[in-house]
This record gives structure tokens, C-alpha cells and sequence, in this order.
């Protein structure tokens, strides 16, 4: 990415809004833009310029079923510094029509930076957009993800991800975070600070930052612990080994199990298993799943000690857990 000292003092961005596209992403994002545009609140294109785009004109509709008119057809991508691509419901196995697609192809040849929204990973990934680079997901859509793309690094545990002439977001409030990160690249730290403000954000979070979510019911303040209670969500069938997550959380193996001591009571393998067996009874209890698969599934080699985990931590043996849960399910 370009610094904000070598970078034109202006800033253009594109964006391709996804049928039933996320409108408090790309509010967010266009809001942090707006503001940075012109001085106060008074919405010049001082500093910077921005269209929504289409192949044909057409309104666009939000997953809120509120629909947004564009403001300029696809045209030349190099008209633009940015080009942002703001996904949204994934049930629509073609979220832009073969004009979209064949722009943002246009805009990787001409090494136009392109940018992922919410679930823009997806459609970025599902053209060959994402190819050799890491990509950021919400924690909410990581597997379907490593489902759909098993061949793509992605990332579930931090905000977004800068992997060269491509940024994808976990979406949600991440997206102000985005759009500050580029303008503070383009226009420097005092014109993203003023941004912020007017929008009431403190301060942008850093692309490093754990996404909100810890899978525990506890409040977990530690950005590290957060981090690394993701990464044991979103690594189940295949547990990873606590050396692996020290390093991704860039703590040392000692220095973790202290935090997870001092914040869970518990070894960071203690609590990788109870997050894994908090997953296996869920799915003992809400499918029917051999119990074999669910054991293997959860990262347990053998049923016997998945079983015996099963029944010290809730008292009760797989199987007897499932026949109880039956008949409250059919009442």
C-alpha cells in the first residue's frame, strides 16, 4: 500500500454493492469517507470522490430491503484508487451480474486495490480473486468459508487482513475501522482522527484486533486470550497444538497458559477441550449424527475418550444425553 506521504492528496473509490448487500457496512464505510472529504460535517468532495456502481443503473437492494441507487455505470477501473466491493446475504449463489464480475477482473489486471466488505471474501474468492492471498472473514461465516474455499488462508480472529493489492473485512463496525486504515494511508492520521469523531469512534481499531466474539460465556478483556479462544473455535475437528497458538498469538507457550490461567482458571488445553466437548454436545443433543462421527468431528482419535470427557464435564455419557434431550425436543 502506498504511504500517506507519497500518496495524491485525493481519494476515489468505487463501490459494487451485492444483491441484498449489508447497509450498515457500506453506511460505514461511505460515512468515514464523507467525512473526510471536506472540513466539518458539510459533505464536499474536497479530498475525496466515491460512486456506487452498476451495469445497468438498476437499484439495489439491501438485505434490509431498503434499495440504493447508483451513481455511475462500471466504466474504467482506474478511475479509481479503490474499489470496494460490499457483500451481504450468501443465499444467492451470484450476488452481481457478469458486468461486475468482468469490472473487478478488469480492476486485478490494472492492479486496482479491490476490497471485501462483509462477505466480499466470497465473492472475491468465488472469481479467482483471492488467489494466493490471505483473506479475512467474519468468525459467524470461517467454515463455510474453509468449506467452500479449502485452498485460501483465512482469517477469523482479527479484524481485517492487508495482503498486498487486496483488503478483506470481517464487516460489521469493522468496516469504518477499513476505511479508516485507507484514508490514513491516502490522506494522513488527522484527517482519519477527524473522521472518526464526527462518527463518535474513539479511535480505529488496528487490522490485529480480535474480532468481539469469545466462544466461552465469560467476559475476556485480553486481546491475546480472545485471539486464541477464536483460533480454538474455529480449528475443532483438527485441534491445533498450543505451541501453534502461542506463536499466531505472538505470546509465548508460558505466557499464554499464564493468561489463560489468570483470566479462565484453566490451561489453554483445558479449555480447548471444554470448548470442543461444549461443541460435541450440541451436536449429540441437536442432531443425529453417529456418536463415532460427532467424536471424530470434535477432535477426539478415539470414542472411548470422548466418551469419559463427555461424561466428566457433564455428568451424564453421550449417548444418555441425547435420549433425555428427545423428548423435550418433541414436546
Amino acid at each position: 500500500m502506498t504511504s500517506a506521504r507519497q500518496a495524491p492528496q485525493r481519494l476515489t473509490i468505487g463501490f459494487v454493492l451485492a444483491k441484498d448487500f449489508t447497509m450498515s457496512a457500506f453506511a460505514l464505510f461511505i460515512d468515514t469517507i464523507r467525512l473526510a472529504a471536506d472540513e466539518g460535517d458539510r459533505s464536499g468532495k474536497v479530498r475525496c470522490d466515491w460512486n456506487v456502481l452498476s451495469s445497468g443503473g438498476h437499484l439495489i437492494r439491501s438485505s434490509t430491503g431498503v434499495q440504493v441507487a447508483p451513481t455511475a455505470r462500471l466504466g474504467d477501473p482506474t478511475r479509481y484508487c479503490y474499489i470496494v466491493v460490499v457483500g451481504g446475504l450468501l443465499r444467492d449463489p451470484e450476488p452481481l451480474d457478469a458486468e461486475c464480475v468482468a469490472f473487478l477482473k478488469r480492476a486485478d489486471v490494472a492492479r486496482v486495490p479491490i476490497v471485501g466488505i462483509c462477505t466480499g471474501a466470497f465473492i472475491l474468492a468465488r472469481h479467482g480473486l483471492m488467489d494466493r492471498r490471505q483473506a479475512c472473514v467474519s468468525w459467524l461465516h470461517y467454515q463455510q468459508f474453509k468449506d467452500e474455499f479449502p485452498n485460501i488462508d483465512v482469517r477469523a480472529d482479527r479484524m481485517f487482513v492487508v495482503d498486498r493489492d487486496r483488503i478483506t473485512c470481517c464487516g460489521g463496525s469493522g468496516a469504518a475501522d477499513v476505511a479508516a486504515y485507507i484514508v490514513e494511508e491516502r490522506l494522513g492520521p488527522k484527517i482519519k482522527q477527524k473522521a472518526l469523531q464526527v462518527l463518535q469512534i474513539e479511535k480505529a481499531r488496528p487490522a490485529s484486533d480480535p474480532q468481539p466474539r469469545t466462544p466461552v460465556e465469560i467476559n475476556v478483556q485480553n486481546a491475546r486470550l480472545k485471539r486464541a479462544l477464536l483460533l480454538m473455535e474455529q480449528n475443532i475437528s483438527e485441534p491445533l497444538r498450543i505451541e501453534e497458538l502461542a506463536r499466531t498469538c505472538n505470546v509465548s507457550v508460558r505466557n499464554l497458559e499464564r493468561i489463560f490461567t489468570a483470566e479462565l482458571g484453566a490451561t489453554p488445553a483445558d479449555a480447548y477441550k471444554r470448548i470442543r466437548l461444549d461443541m460435541a454436545r450440541k451436536l449429540v443433543v441437536d442432531t443425529d449424527r453417529p456418536l463415532t462421527d460427532i467424536a471424530l468431528s470434535t477432535g477426539f482419535c478415539h470414542p472411548s475418550s470422548f466418551s469419559h470427557g463427555f461424561k466428566k464435564l457433564f455428568g451424564i455419557s453421550p449417548s444418555r444425553a441425547r435420549a433425555e434431550a428427545r423428548p423435550a425436543a418433541a414436546e
